[in-house]
């Protein structure tokens, strides 16, 4: 994260600092009804101006780097409504709505889903793939996953032609980052103390690092991990002795000491031990690091590999393997994968695999094994005697705004339980990735004195065999599942019933079936059984009818 120091807690001590990049931003992305480009609309800490008054902000950008377009008639769109549109130089999101025109990137810059097959409500549109949200003013990251931002456009009307102009290198790439504070304290390796310390450097680490710098924080961060990489996407418990929560000191396993001021623990959680013969030879895998999934796919090719266990990293590592390996093999508990969480029609739809073997007492020859049972436990042993509370499990309750009982405690990610305002509040644990995005940022506004809290609505996708799978919602303890679609075809949704309350709803291939009904859960709707309303809120046509 630019501005933010990286101590890697591993045998030896070291401290990288990373050099703030020059961020590009478009200043000139102005989203107007009909007039020329002299309104300016903020865009988070900057400001999208006019051409003239960008000369008082950066040197004066060329008319040659921009391109502008007529790319429909006022008339062609409606309101609530998008379009992609083609401006020679690449294309551009085109929406409609409340009579204003807004023009913005066309694809989601996590994994490029076209945001024209997404959904627009309430001043965003929400990717249909793995739910982030992006404003259609600003273009800002409003709800995750990812981290980037998208490019706006101006936009103006003359004799009823919609003209945009865009900056060409924004219409290439598709992204934006937002702009960041740069640190203004000493960096010195040996110094004890930092304003705030991050333990962990998963999505939940580096989200608060960056919402920190974002948010103009230009004191000292430090995050520490054991990790060999930068962060990607997974938190891994660094080497950290203790905390002392009384004299805010974290002790790591050498010896030093760090003193902070404000505290995020985002330690993520391991596998859960699992006892068998072999587990030190050196071809059984853990998939935690990058190198385990090079060292995976090299073992793998053209030989013998054996999964243990059901679970959605066990299945999706069998599925990434089929056209790799010999033969690949999937021992389980249970007959059907998936079944607690998606219920058993839905998983034994899922369930592709050539062979599972589920009877003890048969030898399986592997070349590679690959363990992924699913049960993981938070990283929290080092907190025991620190004054941090756990419950019985080894999570950490925390409030809305992410801090543990302790002040200038937070924490965040795989770890903790929150109170979820879909479940009424409800403390839950929930381990995806999306939601240590949230945790991460909710803490940084939270240390900074902005309080936010966690009113995102979990989204969860997995993909394997070629499919897609999208998930929204909560549904533990669902007690019925409603079809909608053709199993057998893969090509259905399913919607995850509590009473007669839709708790969260899985689907493949009806994309944006997911995403409409997670902007339905994050107004704060209840959907009921058994009345007419996807038809009009939905898009869609479904023969099981429910009411929110």
């Amino acid at each position: 994260s630019p501005s933010c120091s990286i101590f890697f807690a591993v045998e030896v001590k070291v401290e990288l600092t990373l050099l703030d990049k020059e961020k590009e931003v478009d200043l000139m992305s102005l989203n107007g009804k009909a007039s020329p480009f002299s309104e300016c609309r903020p865009n988070g800490s900057l400001g999208h101006c006019s051409d003239e008054d960008t000369m008082t902000l950066r040197p004066q950008r060329k008319h040659r780097d921009y391109i502008e377009a007529s790319v429909c008639h006022v008339k062609d769109i409606e309101n609530g409504q998008m379009r992609e549109v083609d401006l020679g130089a690449g294309r551009a999101l085109l929406i409609k709505e409340h009579g204003e025109f807004f023009a913005m990137g066309h694809k989601c810059p996590h994994y490029g889903a076209p945001l024209v097959k997404g959904v627009l409500s309430k001043g965003h549109v929400r990717c249909p793939w793995h739910g982030a949200c992006f404003n259609i003013t600003t273009g800002d990251i409003e709800d995750f996953p990812g981290l980037d931002s998208l490019p706006t456009f101006q936009v103006r009307v003359e004799k009823e032609k919609v003209i945009i102009r865009a900056n060409k290198q924004a219409l290439q790439t598709q992204r934006r980052s937002k702009a960041m504070s740069k640190c203004s304290a000493v960096i010195n390796s040996s110094t004890g103390f930092s304003h705030i310390l991050i333990i962990g450097s998963g999505p939940a680490g580096l989200v608060c690092a960056e919402t920190l710098r974002q948010e103009g924080f230009t004191d000292r961060i430090v995050m520490c991990t054991m990790d060999k990489h930068l962060p990607y996407d997974r938190p891994k418990l660094s080497k950290v002795v203790s905390v002392d929560v009384k004299t805010r000191t974290v002790t790591f396993r050498d010896g030093f000491k760090m003193e902070y001021r404000k505290l995020f623990i985002a330690t993520g959680s391991r596998p859960k031990p699992l006892s068998y013969k072999g587990k030190d030879v050196g071809n059984v895998f853990h998939l935690r690091t990058p190198e385990d999934a090079n060292s995976i796919a090299t073992l793998a090719s053209s030989k013998n590999a054996v999964i243990v266990g059901t679970s959605f990293i066990g299945m999706e590592v069998a599925a990434a393997l089929t056209d790799k390996a010999h033969s690949v093999s999937v021992i389980g508990i249970e007959a059907v994968p998936f079944r607690k969480a998606l219920g058993e029609k839905v998983g034994k739809a899922l369930m592709k695999l050539k062979e599972v073997v589920l009877k003890s007492g048969k030898v399986l020859r592997a070349d590679v094994c690959v363990i992924g049972i699913g049960e993981s436990v938070p990283a929290t042993a080092f907190l025991k005697q620190s004054g941090v509370h756990m419950d019985s499990k080894g999570f950490i309750p925390v409030n809305k705004t992410m801090q543990t009982n302790i002040d200038g405690v937070f924490a965040g990610g795989d770890m903790v339980t929150y109170p979820l305002a879909l479940r009424s509040n409800k403390k839950v644990n929930i381990p995806h990735w999306q939601m240590a995005h949230v945790h991460g940022r909710v803490a940084a506004l939270s240390m900074m004195g902005k309080a936010s809290d966690t009113k995102t609505v979990p989204y969860f996708w997995t993909a394997m065999f070629g499919k897609s799978i999208r998930y929204a919602g909560y549904g533990d303890g669902f007690d019925d599942v409603v079809i909608q679609g053709d199993l057998d075809e893969l090509k259905f949704v399913a919607f995850y019933t509590k009473s007669e309350e839709v708790v969260a709803v899985a689907s493949v291939n009806y994309d944006p079936i997911v995403s409409r009904v997670a902007e339905v859960f994050g107004a704060g709707k209840t959907i009921r059984k058994h009345f007419p309303w996807f038809a009009c809120q939905c898009k869609v046509t479904l023969q099981t009818s429910f009411q929110y």
